[in-house]
């Protein structure tokens, strides 16, 4: 008689179960044709197996509190913050040290941006991994991210890190053993013995960083091998078509959750799965990829989510929180990236038609057990996401608008309120992105500098009005380092030679924590910003109807100032108003109320608003949250 399981084994095949119709068929699809297909199945659930065995208890509980509670990450009370650990305060132990800082900010999700091993020297921001098990030396020691993390846990904080999916660092294990010539790691990696297949690939890629990557193959004449090198040289792409390479990065995840990781920032995911002759991007096969991996992580650690890194098209990223036969069962976060796109742009413009035609038309209301990252500014540059089609509904020129905006916050517009920096300008297409803090693109640091008191009010309020919209657009609202206490742009990048040649460096300062000393007493623009930024995430928590479930709708109000959004709730519908100029603008207070809004309360001041004549009166980068 077969031995009875224990109660944790009989938890472990339940969940195994559950998951079995979200996981195998999807690894049949991709790899069920092999002759190795059974063998890696048995170890696949092998490693689960092992992979939830080897998981503490505290975490087993947080899997179960998780299963009870699915929509906790959609809760109001969610608020990311975004940082580099070392321009943050130094070392995992001096992150130890602010905790207090976060919590009082109202911060319940924390994304340490990259800190797995990266390779020595260029990593690409610590993107190019040589070691997935271990933290950078620089920060600290894997037991201190783990202290970290079980101190987040402590506070109710979940702890997000990446997990780079597309590639390797060339100093991984893995790929010094296919350098060396083992085939069983060279079938790893993507490597060719001459240029010829390349060659056929490239004519219909697209360089990811033209500027100082160009090409998406590098030639190593030490090894006689063309590698797949999407990123960078020192990046190679991970074979996928190889079920090694799932079976390897499931235990690697599961090692990470085990470690205490509630979120896996799932990065270039896009790019996972390549196709002769297309992008090699969105392919079907990465769909089928990241719905086996999130079944793999509901097997064996269910408290952790997944945050698919897709900065693409509205009709392309909607697929990574699932669509059709992947529906609810792929990602649980996505970055909306459009809203951050449209927030730019509408700021310039004065003018939320185009970004009301594009929250309008290519997002649907809800989204199934997924909802939305949402930010204004992270760590990348900003890339003007505007299509020719979108920008012809509202009768404007795409390659026009897109290089106003880039001419706009790059600072060389005439009227510009923004300073930023260009960053990988596209000859072929002269399209321009642009890199720049939340604080210098809305206009803080150029008005400062002119000392410009006005300007440095406006600026505050610009900024006070994209953190209220993303608190109140659904989905977990990011906010990265420094934007809550305005910090402008480091234009020292310039003078460190390992950053000079990326101005991204310039909206990635260093922590002022003697302006964060100061936040609660001063009446500096940084101090007020920070009060303003904690208030309006202290309104969301007590905010039911800005669950993430809650289904969103944009809407027109008539005045193209303001764009307005929608939140369905049962307990009654709330109105988002956001005034996108430096006038007073007003709304008419019946189309307000036939809008659902029965009491004409601001939840976000949690004070009444009247009505004059009729109209909702909007002060310049007004934000009100009405009920």
């Amino acid at each position: 008689m077969a031995k009875p399981l224990t109660a944790g084994e009989e938890l472990f095949e339940l969940r195994l179960a559950r998951s079995a119709p979200d996981l195998f068929p999807m690894l049949e699809a991709l790899y069920g044709a092999r002759a190795d297909y059974a063998a890696f199945r048995d170890k696949l659930v092998k490693a689960l197996r092992k992979g939830w065995a080897d998981r503490p208890e505290d975490l087993k509980r947080l899997d179960l509190i998780r299963d009870l509670e699915p929509d906790w990450f959609q809760r109001p009370g969610m608020a990311g913050y975004v940082f580099y650990i070392d321009r943050f305060n130094g070392t995992l132990n001096g992150v130890l040290e602010k905790l207090d800082y976060l919590q009082d900010l109202g911060i319940t999700y924390v994304h340490l941006m990259p800190c797995l091993k990266p390779r020595p020297g260029d990593s690409d921001g610590g993107y190019s991994v040589m070691d997935y098990r271990q933290i950078n030396p620089a920060f600290g020691t894997m037991a201190e991210f783990e202290t970290v993390s079980a101190a987040l846990r402590a506070r109710g904080m979940s702890l997000c890190v990446d997990l780079v999916l597309n590639h390797t660092a060339k100093e991984h294990a893995w790929a010094k053993k296919a350098a060396k010539g083992d085939p069983k790691y060279q079938d790893y990696y993507l490597m060719f013995d001459n240029p010829d297949m390349p060659n056929r690939y490239e004519q219909t890629l697209v360089e990811v960083f033209p500027d100082n990557a160009p090409g998406n193959f590098t030639h190593y004449p030490e090894i006689g091998k063309w590698v797949w090198t999407t990123f960078n040289e020192h990046q190679w792409d991970l074979n996928w078509a190889n079920p090694a390479v799932f079976l390897e990065i499931v235990e690697v995840m599961l090692f990470l959750a085990n470690k205490g990781v509630d979120v896996l920032r799932l990065d270039a995911v896009a790019f996972m799965w390549k196709r002769m002759g297309t992008r090699c991007q969105s392919e079907p096969e990465v769909h089928m990829l990241l719905q086996a991996l999130r079944a793999c992580s509901r097997i064996a650690s269910a408290a952790v989510i997944h945050l698919e890194e897709a900065i693409v098209a509205p009709e392309e990223m909607l697929p990574y929180l699932g669509r059709g036969r992947h529906d609810g069962k792929e990602g649980n976060l996505a970055y909306h990236n459009s809203l951050m796109v449209q927030f730019w742009s509408a700021l310039a413009t004065r003018d939320t038609r185009l970004m009301r035609h594009v929250l309008a038309s290519h997002f649907p209301d809800r989204l199934t057990n997924a909802t939305y990252a949402t930010y204004i500014r992270c760590h990348d540059d900003i890339g003007w996401a505007v299509t020719d089609q979108d920008a012809a509904a509202v009768g404007v020129s795409g390659h026009g608008h897109r290089a106003f905006l880039s001419d706009f916050y790059e600072g060389s517009f005439p009227g510009t309120f923004a300073r930023g920096a260009l960053f990988q300008v596209n000859e072929a297409t002269g399209d321009k992105r642009i890199s720049g803090s939340f604080a210098s693109l809305a206009g803080l640091e150029r008005a400062e500098a002119a000392g410009d008191l006005a300007g440095v009010e406006m600026a505050v309020q610009r900024i006070l009005m994209g953190h209220a919209l993303i608190a109140a657009y659904g989905g977990i609202p990011l906010i990265y380092m420094g934007d809550e206490l305005a910090l402008p742009n480091d234009w020292g990048y310039l003078q460190t030679p390992d950053h000079a040649h990326d101005s991204r460096w310039v909206h990635r300062p260093r922590m002022d924590w003697a302006a964060a000393d100061a936040r609660q007493s001063a009446d500096t623009p940084s101090a007020r910003v920070f009060r303003g930024t904690k208030e309006i995430l202290a309104r969301r928590a007590a905010t039911p109807a800005l669950h993430g479930a809650v289904p969103v709708r944009v809407e027109s109000s008539g005045n193209d100032a303001i764009l307005a959004v929608q939140r369905l709730a049962p307990t009654g519908t709330v109105m988002g108003l956001f005034n996108f100029t430096e006038r007073w603008q007003q709304v008419p207070e019946a189309w307000v109320r036939a809008q659902g809004v029965a009491v004409m309360h601001d939840a976000l001041s949690d004070a009444p608003v009247e009505a004059h004549n009729g109209q909702i009166i909007l002060p310049p980068y007004a934000r009100v949250w009405l009920t």
